[in-house]
Formats: C-alpha cells, structure tokens, sequence
C-alpha cells in the first residue's frame, strides 16, 4: 500500500503542492510518516475511516482525539441538524450557550463558571491570561516538552517566536517535585500560575500519570502564592473523568482548558473556572467571530449527556485494556520488545532501542497495510464507538506490524 504514483491520493498532494506551503500543515500533515500513510481521508463511520482511493482502516487516532463518541454519532448528529435549523453564528449567541455553561458547571467538579472558545490553544492561552489579569503578575511554570497549543508562548517551534514571546516563561520537569519548587523559587513574587498536562504527553516519549505527591505540591504552591493553578485538560478531558482529569487524585484546578472530546469532532473549547478568577475572566478581552456558534454547543451537550449516560470512559478502557493485553501477546509471540505507556484508552506505543523510531514505522505502516491506523510516536485514542470486534481487528492488522519489525531484526 505505498503510496503510488496514479492513486488519488497522491494527485491531490501535488494539487496541494502548487497552493499550500510545504503541502500540507501542522500534526496532520504525513511528510515524516511512512509512505504508505494516506494524507488525505474521504468519509468516517464510527471507528472506522476510508481513504480517497476507498481503503478502510480501523481508526486509532479518532481525529487526533475529538470523536470521543465515534464519527457521525447519532444523537450528536440530530442535536447539530436540530440547532442547524434555527442558526448557528448570528448576531449573539443561542439559548444552547446558557445550557452548555450550566452543564459544564454541573459536570466539572471545580467549575463556578464557563466560557468558550473554538480550540485547544485558544483555550490555554485564555487560562494564562486570566492568571495574569488575575495576580497582577507575569510569570508563567510550564513544565519542559509539554504541548500546550500552537501560538509563540507555548508552540514547539522557534520559528517566528521572539525571546520576548517567552520571557516570562519558567521551565521545570514534569512530576519532579523539587523541580518545580525550584522553578516556583525562581519566579518569586511574580508568579501568576503554573499550568500542566493532566498526564504527561511528550511526543514520542513515554507517556507519564501524573503522581499524587506531583499535583499536591503544585496545588499547594499555587494557593501559598495566590497563584492560579491551570490544569490543561485539552488533550486528556472527558477520556478519565467527566468531573476533570485530576479529580481521581484529589486535587482541582483554578482553571481547566477543554477541547478535543467535548464536542465529539465540532469545533469547541472551553474554559473552566473557579470564583476566584471569576473577576478576572471579565477583566480580559477574548472573543472571536465564530466562537458563539450554536450547533457546535449543541454537539457539545449532547456528547456530555451521552457519555455520561453510557458509562464511556468505562467502555473505553476495557477496550483499551483489550488492545493492549493483545499487543503485549504479540509482542511476545514475535520476540519484539516494547513500550505501552498512559492511560490505556489514550494509548502510546514505541520500541525499544528505536530512538530513530524506525521499528515503530515499519510496525505502524504494516498495520496500516492490513487496516488499522496507528501512529508511531503521537498517543493514540480510543472511542466509545470502538467495539470488542474492532479491537480484535486491529490486533490481526498489528500482527502483520510485529511480523514486519521481527523479520528487520
């Protein structure tokens, strides 16, 4: 299944080459993948996805995360035509706005109050600034390798960035206690937050939980400092609990940034709030064109009421652990060692002496091959459309992945 001249796909890559820089953007863009990758994707069912030249796959990324429910679910489907039919962007918003903020204030167990937005970075950048406009101070914790969106304070890239972009920025290591008091140290009197990942989410590193003694002691120096702490719940929200990411280990946020799953693939943030920094949420300007668009509002309650009502995160991760009891099996069928890290419904999976993750491409373009879409060095995802059979279909397609890295041994 490599990519061929005369297939579809590949025309539409030139096509692409003549009017978009580089041919592609951003995490979606196949350029450091494997050939045999699709870039682009013609329809979506559930967990399952079709390229344009009519291939299928078992869907492992579920649009990097957003199709937390499944592709074209249907009680989120009828609430969008519903909310369609009235409007969407007018010259205010929907009564549907009202109705999300009470359920996520119903739903998100430190939330007083809520606003929205459209992405990821949108939203932590708004959770930043309301720390700031919050203390009067300026300084920023934010552990070293974490993804906090795409915009010059937090992007992985230097390009374009200024120093003055980041220099209210204090780095420390992710669940390294002394670390962060070293950094908290360090910023003094002018620390405005810290802000960090529900777990810890590097690419193409192994995924870490988030230990209890780690967000303690980042609630703790937040709250003797008067200090927001600002949990980024972007990536991991609504996939380990309903109520916040860090509500199992006991400790709630001043401020959450929401997205990917809470709208089920429609276009949504949110931020999330306590009283504290209710004033200051009112104090900054934020806003955009399209931000008070109801049918995404309406996909977002109805994907809330519909995991909730499921039991989701509970479904997902028995078919999370499935996955990874089978990829443990095969793994040790073909004597292939590897790694499986975080939760077990936001799956990651690299190899052993692989730090030029060649093994993990000849293992994921050889599942692709046989159906199922893994990625060598991104957490995966799981959703709740995802069923035994699916699972058990994409551990066949991974058997043909571990065939291919034993045989290059």
């Amino acid at each position: 299944m490599e990519s061929l001249t005369n297939s579809r796909d590949s025309a539409l890559r030139r096509r692409a080459e003549a009017v978009i820089p580089g041919g592609m953007w951003g995490h979606m863009s196949t350029r450091h993948l494997s050939p045999a990758y699709p870039q682009f994707f013609a329809r979506a069912e559930g967990c399952r996805l079709w390229d344009v030249d009519g291939r299928e796959y078992v869907d492992l990324m579920c649009s990097w995360g957003p199709n937390v429910l499944g592709h074209h679910h249907p009680a989120v489907e009828e609430a969008t035509a519903r909310q369609r039919g009235l409007g969407d962007a007018m010259n205010g918003p929907a009564e549907v706005l009202v109705e999300l903020a009470e359920l996520l204030v119903a739903t998100i167990a430190h939330a007083d109050w809520a606003m929205l937005q459209k992405n990821g970075t949108d939203a932590t950048t708004a959770c930043v600034t309301m720390a700031r406009a919050g203390t009067g101070r300026r300084k920023i914790l934010v552990a070293r390798g974490s993804y906090h969106g795409a915009v010059p304070w937090c992007t992985p890239s230097l390009a374009g960035v200024t120093a003055e972009d980041r220099a209210h920025i204090i780095h420390f290591d992710y669940n390294d206690v002394a670390s962060l008091e070293a950094a908290a140290d360090e910023a003094g009197d002018d620390l405005a937050g810290i802000i960090v990942t529900a777990f810890r989410h590097d690419l193409a590193r192994d995924q870490e939980m988030a230990s209890v003694a780690f967000a303690r002691r980042a609630r703790e120096i937040c709250t003797a400092a008067d200090a927001a702490l600002i949990l980024d719940d972007v990536r991991a929200g609504f996939r380990i609990d309903l109520a916040g990411s860090w509500e199992p280990l006991g400790v709630r946020p001043d401020l959450s940034a929401f997205s990917k799953a809470i709208a089920n693939g429609y276009p949504l943030a949110a931020v999330t709030g306590n009283d504290k920094f209710r004033e200051a949420a009112t104090k900054i300007y934020i806003t955009g064109s399209f931000w008070y668009g109801a049918v995404a509002m309406a996909a977002a309650i109805a994907t809330i009421e519909t995991l909730r009502d499921i039991k989701a995160i509970a479904h997902m991760e028995a078919m999370g652990a499935m996955l990874r009891d089978g990829l443990s099996a095969l793994a040790a069928k073909y004597g292939v060692s590897l790694r499986q890290t975080g939760p077990v419904q936001m799956p990651l999976v690299l190899f052993d002496d692989d730090a030029d993750l060649h093994k993990g491409q000849l293992f994921c373009a050889g599942a692709l091959r046989a159906g199922a879409y893994f990625h060598p060095k991104h957490n995966m995802f799981l959703s709740a459309a995802h069923q035994e059979s699916d699972i058990a279909r994409v551990l066949e397609a991974a058997e043909a992945g571990m065939i291919a890295v034993a045989d290059s041994a």
